[in-house]
């Protein structure tokens, strides 16, 4: 990987990377099928998001953030040849603040009192606290910040960007430590990490622009094999990293726990750790990703398990790495194979629009189903949902309007 800006492409800015836009048309796809089965008691359990484990519904997610970054690197780098840094930078942050609007108005808000008495009583804080903490805090919202978190480093070196990656991971587990991971965890619940969660979404993001070095700044085509060998590395070291849950294990003689949250998320106390002393090396080894752990009768929550909610560092790195991967077998394919499938371009290339109309057509699909729909009801809801996503989607493609980020 290079250690400047992306410039290769400069004299090409209408040239788009076909396993970029597959890529990015795959997670649309699986957002569309974990948003809207997952509502569903028949809907596999992979397919759910747990809160206490890595299962296909999260690594979704990761997957936005993963493209984001790569995006990002890309385009601020044609725009800065293009434009020159200080339009770059004022147009960015602009369009990121025009992104958290959108969210302020897509993530809506309950009514949060029934008389103006009420709402007089409540102030500005306590008006906002709870949407704050949780209806804002999705996915575009996390975007945004996220985007404009690391706009100070997107165009620096691979090494400082690593830097500030390791340096909000570092701050996320001390806040964390001092109030953070018990509070996005106690009612109401954060989502997606809460309003810090941008400090570990950094994770997939920075990973995806060292993935936008490796494709557009490599000479001929890029190494197959370091590649491979970051996304296990990364995954391998987010799975270690998760082994820190075993710490919370409840003993038999204290099951079933008292409080599902541990009183020392973050680090064990001193009778955790002698708990552990004499007992075999497997006792120290974490469930692998996609694998359900013991339930919280039997392991207290802890920053240590993947969580989506808590948007804890073992989770990040975890799925930094399987983004990797995955992106890695799309390059294979669509890049060095020729490989396009239509639908995940139409998705892939307009992304926000897909992502804004799933909600829309899943609330008006969605009445006419039940949470305990036969299977064959809920998953033929599910075609038609997708469906008519799809085809309004595709209409826009066929007449050039696309919404960007």
């Amino acid at each position: 990987m290079t250690n400047t800006a992306p410039a290769a492409m400069a004299d090409k800015p209408d040239k788009r990377i076909i396993s970029l836009d597959q890529f990015r048309g795959y997670t649309v796809a699986g957002m569309f099928l974990v948003n809207y089965m997952g509502f569903f008691v028949v809907c596999p359990v992979v397919l759910k998001h747990h809160n206490t484990y890595c299962s296909y519904a999260d690594t979704i997610m990761p997957h936005f953030l993963f493209a984001v970054g790569f995006a990002f690197r890309l385009t601020f780098g044609r725009r800065v040849q293009t434009a020159g840094a200080v339009s770059a930078y004022a147009r960015v942050v602009r369009r990121l603040l025009g992104l958290v609007l959108v969210s302020l108005i897509i993530y809506r808000v309950s009514p949060v009192a029934k008389t103006w008495e009420e709402l007089q009583s409540l102030g500005i804080w306590g008006a906002i606290a709870d949407p704050l903490k949780r209806n804002w805090f999705q996915t575009l919202m996390h975007i945004a910040l996220t985007s404009l978190w690391i706009t100070p480093v997107i165009r620096a070196r691979s090494s400082v960007r690593i830097g500030f990656m390791i340096f909000s991971a570092a701050a996320h587990i001390i806040l964390s430590y001092y109030f953070y991971f018990i509070w996005v965890n106690s009612p109401p619940n954060g989502i997606d990490g809460g309003p810090l969660g941008f400090l570990t979404w950094t994770i997939p993001a920075i990973i995806g622009t060292l993935a936008c070095d490796w494709v557009v700044e490599a000479e001929g085509l890029p190494r197959v094999k370091p590649i491979l060998f970051w996304s296990f590395a990364l995954m391998l070291l987010g799975w270690a990293l998760s082994c820190g849950t075993r710490f919370y294990d409840v003993p038999v003689s204290e099951r079933p726990a008292k409080e599902k949250l541990a009183a020392h998320p973050v680090i064990p106390d001193e009778s955790q750790w002698k708990s552990k002393q004499g007992e075999p090396f497997s006792s120290y080894l974490a469930e692998p990703p996609f694998v359900k752990p013991p339930g919280q009768d039997q392991r207290q929550w802890n920053y240590w398990m993947m969580s989506q909610r808590a948007g804890t560092l073992s989770y990040l790195v975890f799925t930094a790495g399987l983004s990797l991967f995955v992106y890695l077998l799309f390059h294979l394919a669509c890049d060095r194979g020729n490989l396009q499938i239509p639908l995940f371009h139409t998705l892939g290339t307009n992304a926000l629009v897909a992502y804004i109309l799933h909600d829309l057509v899943g609330e008006a699909v969605k009445p006419f189903t039940t949470k305990d729909a036969a299977a064959w009801y809920a998953w033929g809801s599910f075609v038609l949902f997708f469906w008519i996503t799809w085809l309004i989607v595709r209409h826009l493609e066929k007449n050039k309007i696309h919404l960007r980020l």
